[in-house]
C-alpha cells in the first residue's frame, strides 16, 4: 500500500474551476520543486513569530532538531540575522531506504529582520530550549512613553 499526502481538494461546483485546477497544479509543483530541492541539502526558512509589548519585541524561532551551536544570530547595521546549518540525519543502511512522504527541512538557513529605532540593541538577550530560539529585544526608555499629568 502506498502512503500518499493529504490534499485537500477544493469543491468541484465552483465558477472557477479552470482557475482552481491551475492553481493546484502550481501548488503541486511548488511542493515538489522545493522537496526536490531540499533533499539535497537546499536552503529552508524556519517559521517565525515576532510580537511587541509595552516593554520588548520577543522574536521566536522553530528550530526543531538542532543544537544551540547550530545557531549564529549577528546584528549589524540594525539587523538582526539568524542563521544555521541543519544536517539530514541518516542511518547506516539508509542508502536503499525509499521515502513515501518527505517533508522534514534541512540545509542551511537564514532570516533578517531590520530593527525599529525603539529597540535598544545593547540589551537583546537570546536563549533556546526544546528546539525554540527565543531572542527577547528591550526598547528604549523614549518609546515605551509615559504618562503626562495635567498640571493645575
Amino acid at each position: 500500500m502506498a502512503i500518499t499526502k493529504y490534499q485537500l481538494r477544493r469543491p468541484t461546483y465552483s465558477n472557477w474551476g479552470d482557475l482552481d485546477d491551475m492553481s493546484n497544479r502550481l501548488s503541486r509543483f511548488f511542493d515538489e520543486s522545493l522537496l526536490n530541492l531540499n533533499r539535497e541539502g537546499g536552503r529552508w526558512a524556519p517559521p517565525v513569530s515576532v510580537s511587541e509589548t509595552a516593554d520588548e519585541l520577543l522574536l521566536t524561532a522553530e528550530l526543531p532538531g538542532m543544537a544551540e551551536d547550530d545557531i549564529s544570530i549577528d546584528l549589524e547595521n540594525n539587523v538582526l540575522s539568524i542563521s544555521g546549518q541543519k544536517n539530514e540525519v541518516r542511518e547506516e543502511g539508509d542508502e536503499e531506504r525509499r521515502y513515501h512522504v518527505y517533508e522534514r527541512h534541512f540545509g542551511s538557513f537564514g532570516r533578517s529582520f531590520t530593527l525599529p529605532r525603539t529597540v535598544d540593541p545593547n540589551g537583546i538577550t537570546a536563549s533556546f530550549e526544546k528546539g525554540i530560539l527565543s531572542v527577547r529585544m528591550p526598547k528604549v526608555a523614549e518609546a515605551k512613553g509615559r504618562k503626562i499629568e495635567i498640571s493645575k
